[in-house]
């Protein structure tokens, strides 16, 4: 066995791992739900205090409920870990350097206020080591196939998704001769899909820790009730919602709407967050959890546990980045697109949510971040194109397809630096 993986290197190892995974947490907080949550802030539904301590706690939520307790030693398949079961010490440096190419090229995309795939950079980097690792025809370049192709795929399903939803609302409501009048109406009944969709889609994640496997007959019956109840429940107390007290309102009936939206969109940002934490949390704590799998083993498994504790200093480190770093990205998803406000907010977040839950259960490849940013656009878009700044949409476009290519030459560096200095 390598002398790096004796025992007496075992606390250096760790600790290090540990300062790298919660460097890419703080990162996936930073830039990831940094945009998640940029619709809410840009249109005021939510401060950013409010926003920080929101999704923090559905963050959380969606990592220790949904995130799932087992993962695959690497992230989404991308090379096959049995191929270094007779060299643990290979998978150990590679880890470090996937995690330390991803965090610091979202760290360079936050900077800039670039919203990037979290999920891409990591398997970016994982591709990277893997091709110096274990060889380039052991990648799973099919698999980098599907991500090149959710590069079209989910901004375009976000763009189409989200536009309809605003196009919907503004014609039935905001359009309409009593606006206010029309989204007492209407707005009941986007409750009760609100409540349908998240309910499916949380359910449909399987709450993996709870081991729950519904079916989607299953789960329809579930959530039905739920969502027709919630939509009883939100025709009862919606005139209160267009009162005094509401910061959106000024003596107008378009303000009411807008206060009315913003209430629904404070929903669907919880939703997004915790959808976060189910799928991104992992991306900083998989590779953590593979080290310390290796560290205690010295043997590399397809599948290591991730500690509980791991889940939730993740989920925490993920809204720490969003409080210290997430301005910029929060920004330019909230306000440099487009101007947002809680109608538009709510149509783009609420048909990201339902975009990334068709496509899922389509095994379609989504990027949530991709999905958000198609789907604010998309909101813009029937607007008319000169509400979109296409300077940010093209710089954003560019850091998309720089992403994959960055993150895998930057671990393929850092791999070599520590074999060179290590092995």
């Amino acid at each position: 066995m390598n002398e790096l993986l004796s025992v007496g290197a075992d606390s250096l190892i760790l600790g290090l791992a540990t300062l790298l995974g919660l460097y890419m947490a703080a990162n996936i907080g930073a830039n990831d739900l940094a945009n998640a949550m940029g619709t809410s802030v840009g249109s005021g539904a939510l401060t950013m205090r409010q926003a920080v301590i929101v999704a923090s706690i559905f963050d959380v939520s969606g990592a220790i409920l949904a995130g799932g307790q087992v993962t695959n030693t690497i992230r989404k398949g991308m090379i096959d870990p049995s191929l270094l079961a007779d060299s643990p010490e290979k998978l150990l440096l590679g880890m470090f350097a996937a995690l330390l190419a991803a965090g610091i090229w979202v760290h360079f995309a936050t900077h800039f206020g670039l919203p990037v795939s979290t999920t891409h950079s990591i398997v970016g980097a994982v591709v990277g080591f893997g091709v110096l690792a274990v060889g380039f025809w052991a990648v799973s370049w099919g698999k980098v196939g599907t991500i090149v192709l959710s590069w079209v795929i989910s901004p375009l399903a976000g763009a189409i998704l989200g536009g309809l939803i605003f196009y919907i609302v503004y014609k039935k409501i905001l359009n309409a001769d009593m606006p206010y009048r029309s989204a007492q109406i209407y707005a009941p009944w986007l409750l009760s899909v609100i409540f349908l969709v998240l309910i499916l889609s949380v359910l449909f994640k399987g709450l993996k820790n709870l081991h729950l496997d519904l079916g989607f007959f299953e789960s329809f019956i579930i959530a039905l009730p739920i969502s027709l109840v919630a939509g009883f429940a939100g025709k009862m107390i919606l005139s209160r919602l267009g009162g005094e007290g509401c910061r959106w309102i000024r003596g107008n009936e378009s303000e009411k709407v807008e206060c009315v939206f913003a209430y629904l969109q404070i929903m669907t940002a919880c939703y997004v967050a915790f959808a976060h934490g189910a799928n991104d949390v992992a991306n900083a704590v998989g590779p953590l959890a593979a080290i310390y799998s290796v560290v205690k083993t010295k043997t590399v498994v397809m599948q290591v546990a991730v500690p509980f504790w791991m889940l939730a200093i993740g989920g925490l480190a993920v809204g720490g980045g969003l409080l210290a770093f997430g301005a910029k990205v929060m920004q330019t998803i909230g306000k440099k697109i487009t101007e947002i406000t809680p109608v538009r907010g709510f149509s783009a977040e609420f048909g990201a949510a339902t975009t990334i839950l068709i496509c899922s259960r389509l095994g379609l490849p989504v990027s949530t971040t991709h999905v958000l940013v198609g789907s604010v656009v998309g909101v813009g878009f029937m607007r008319g194109m000169g509400v979109l700044d296409l300077r940010v949409v093209r710089n954003i476009l560019y850091s998309w397809f720089i992403t994959l290519p960055f993150t895998i030459v930057l671990s393929m560096i850092f791999y070599k630096v520590f074999e060179w200095v290590l092995l």
